[in-house]
């Protein structure tokens, strides 16, 4: 218990069995699997990809097994893995520059003005 970092005092289910979970399983099976929910004694861990989901519904007994050594053999009953929504890295945002527009080279103010009006009007 001390080794899960939860708050003193009375502690749910829900917050034993999910703070649990990082622990039992390693920072491996953690990193692309967390828990997300915990009703009746199942535990609900989203996982990030089928790859994964397939191979931890294939281990189910073995890291019950494992939450229950760290959690309490009567707090996790089962646990069912779900697909995650993918997420998205954050994306940086590149700003378009706008090509020189070759009317600037005309030095003639009024000669420039025309030139992009008429260009304009073809287009």
């Amino acid at each position: 218990m001390r080794s899960l970092n939860l708050q003193g005092g009375a502690v749910c289910p829900e917050d034993l069995a999910r703070a649990a979970w990082p622990q039992a399983v390693g920072k491996r099976i953690a990193s692309h699997a967390r828990a997300v929910g915990f009703r009746e004694g199942c535990l609900v861990v989203e996982v990030e990809d089928p790859v994964w989901l397939q191979h931890l519904r294939t281990l189910a007994g073995q890291l019950l097994g494992c939450m229950r050594r760290v959690a309490g053999s009567d707090v996790v009953s089962r646990i069912e893995f779900r697909a995650g929504v993918p997420r998205r890295e954050p994306q940086r945002s590149s700003k378009v520059r706008a090509a020189p527009d070759e009317a600037d080279g005309i030095r003639d103010p009024i000669l420039r003005r025309l030139y992009k009006a008429s260009r304009t009007r073809s287009a």
